[in-house]
């Protein structure tokens, strides 16, 4: 099972560098379709690989063509606070559930409708008009939602952030994708700061470790590839992990109900 996850964690930071979705919404649906884990360890094993991915993409990008959006500083604060009130929904969630299975469920709910809106977004992406927040107190809102829901459901980002960057901040594909990593960056950060004060739920270091080394070469791949491909192939790449991520999501909420 370990080897599985971690080849499952360095596809997923492969294209979650290059499409900016962050690589947990694939980690996370994989996990809870094979491991018999909780929804914390989970969480915690997925946020904590994708916060490294993140750290090895934006580290990479530095001196590149494609760079973070100025409103990007102001998503960022909001995705920080986000990540911390997503950190304590999780919680307030995980206590209150009669079975720890029912947490796994509401999780993946969430992430089939998420990514089906997104879907159909991509889909009709040319016919859409969209707009273009400059206001940095509405530009910390956004943020802050992100936060929240990638705290939340333990992916770490999501397609609902280049769904959002795309529609309300009209970013391309590959800015969309950088600025994405920037937010999931200070949301996972935080978020990973209140797990060490609260204390880590239980986990193997044996899995760990492997996901998070994945992680660096997977992150190292990704920004390579995207470097030499158009948007157009992003927009097509992305498209397609929608897909699966749906597959794999109704699939999880069939086996948790």
């Amino acid at each position: 099972m370990t080897v599985i996850v971690v080849l499952t964690a360095f596809v997923a930071t492969i294209l979650g560098s290059i499409s900016g979705i962050g690589g947990g919404v694939i980690i996370k649906p994989v996990m809870d379709a094979i491991c018999d884990m909780s929804a914390s360890t989970i969480s915690f094993l997925s946020g904590t690989t994708v916060l490294t991915m993140t750290i090895v993409s934006l580290l990479r990008s530095r001196g590149g063509d494609v760079k973070v959006d100025r409103r990007g500083t102001f998503l960022a604060i909001g995705g920080a606070v986000g990540g911390l009130i997503g950190k304590m929904l999780f919680s307030y969630v995980a206590e209150g559930a009669s079975d720890p299975s029912l947490v796994s469920l509401v999780q993946n709910i969430v992430m089939v409708v998420l990514t089906l809106m997104v879907l159909f977004y991509v889909l009709f992406k040319a016919r859409i008009h969209t707009v273009n927040v400059s206001n940095p107190a509405a530009s910390s809102f956004f943020g802050l939602l992100l936060g929240i829901l990638s705290s939340f459901l333990g992916i770490g980002g999501g397609p609902i952030n280049i769904m959002l960057l795309s529609f309300f901040f009209s970013m391309d594909s590959k800015t969309a994708a950088l600025t994405s990593l920037y937010i999931i960056f200070f949301s996972q950060t935080v978020s990973f700061i209140s797990t060490l004060i609260e204390g880590f739920p239980p986990f193997e270091i044996s899995m760990l470790l492997p996901m998070m080394a994945a992680a660096v070469i997977g992150a190292t791949i990704g920004r390579t590839l995207s470097k030499k491909m158009s948007p157009h192939a992003v927009d097509v790449l992305f498209s397609w992990m929608l897909v699966i991520i749906t597959l794999i999501s109704i699939y999880n909420c069939i086996r948790f109900a």
